[in-house]
């Protein structure tokens, strides 16, 4: 197949990582893949002065992103929206967010049949256009989610089919030896000071896990500096940035992983702790149910630090056999849903979209284990992916 991927930018996202992943897979399993870009920076320079005045946004030409080292053909456009021109002919051309749903609308017949690869609801994000982004879902493309939350929400929205194809962790990078707890009790978060990512709740977590657990020591790393939206305690070992390659040893060096998020496509950090032996302490965002369903960690309510700063005194006070145990299951868990397997099922999608009138091939299906971690009807309300938001 030649496949387009088409994405508004390029940064450090972990949704621009997906893309990244299935692209390389895809590549190597002999598929011609170019990805197209939009401009990084679209405020004019009058906007972005006095955004960095007011210190909303820093001020730079160019962002780092996952393409760093990539063989990936990725072609950035200087301009929005992207058109025929910028756009080679495929035979399948992939939305991958709500505004370029809107571009891939526009583009001919030639630049190949129209999928939208949806990886949380955008509508949910402050600043987007709720009508606009729904309006994407009902368009007439091939859709593809990652989550089953996410499956439900968009065919009670569009009425279409969606393939589900829940996302992989590269369990070449993201590893590590089986191990003991650690001789300092110790929890990590990844830092994201967005209200959504659920920063605030975490922090309030710790502090009351810091008064019943001597000396926890806990980790963070994130890809900005602490904001004062959401400022990191000096009691919070940060790292800014850091090399794809030490981010494994981070989620190693816990006993417990941190994840906070009020609302969340998947959640690819769950995955990448859990491959690398950490359990993890989850509120009911994206993936997470499903994945914890496995016992590779602590579901908790979300908004509700208590319930969460109490799961951290339960997991570093375990015995070690017990806390063994759980990191077993979080490998367990992560081993299941690799990388490869992921961009396997893509391919199936993909596949599956351009054949006549999209019903070639049946739907992807969920693997048994998938299948039987969708939410049973006893769960309350707040374990249902998407359910708190609903």
């Amino acid at each position: 197949m030649r496949v387009t991927f088409v994405l508004p930018e390029v940064n450090l996202g972990g949704g621009i990582r997906v893309v990244v992943s299935h692209a390389e897979r895809l590549a190597r399993r002999g598929h011609r893949v170019v990805v197209v870009a939009g401009p990084n920076d679209r405020r004019s320079l009058l906007r972005r002065v006095k955004d960095v005045i007011r210190r909303r946004a820093p001020f730079r030409l160019a962002r780092k992103s996952h393409f760093e080292g990539s063989p990936v053909d990725l072609r950035i456009v200087e301009h929005a929206p992207l058109v025929d021109a910028d756009v080679p002919d495929a035979d399948v051309v992939v939305a991958t967010w709500w505004e370029t749903a809107e571009w891939v609308a526009g583009l001919a017949p030639r630049k190949g049949t129209k999928c939208y690869f949806i990886q949380g609801d955008d509508a949910e994000t402050p600043g987007q256009p709720y009508d606009r982004v729904r309006a994407t879902w009902r368009m007439g493309m091939h859709k593809i989610a990652v989550a089953p939350w996410l499956v439900d929400r968009i065919r009670d929205e569009s009425g279409d089919d969606v393939s589900l194809v829940l996302n992989g962790v590269d369990a070449g990078q993201f590893q590590a030896p089986t191990r003991g707890k650690q001789r300092r009790p110790t929890v990590g978060f990844v830092y994201q000071p967005l209200r959504i990512k659920g920063c605030d709740v975490i922090l309030r977590a710790l502090e009351i896990a810091r008064r019943r657990v001597d000396e926890l020591d806990v980790r963070a790393f994130g890809a900005q500096p602490s904001d004062p939206a959401c400022p990191l305690p000096s009691w919070v070992r940060f790292t800014l940035r850091p090399p794809q390659s030490r981010i494994p040893s981070l989620y190693a060096s816990c006993d417990a992983w941190l994840w906070g998020s009020r609302v969340e496509g998947f959640g690819l950090p769950l995955l990448e702790a859990m491959a690398c032996r950490t359990p993890v302490i989850a509120t009911p965002a994206g993936a997470a149910p499903s994945l914890l369903a496995g016992g590779g960690g602590r579901l908790v309510p979300p908004d509700d630090p208590e319930a969460m700063a109490q799961a951290i005194v339960e997991i570093v006070s375990a015995d070690d056999a017990v806390w063994r145990d759980l990191s077993d299951r979080a490998y367990a868990t992560a081993s299941a849903h690799t990388a490869e397997r992921a961009a396997e099922r893509f391919e199936f999608a993909l596949e599956r979209a351009i054949a006549p009138l999209g019903l070639g091939r049946p739907a992807v299906p969920a693997p048994p284990a998938e299948r039987a971690a969708n939410h049973p009807p006893w769960w309350p309300r707040w374990a249902i992916p998407g359910g708190h938001a609903r």
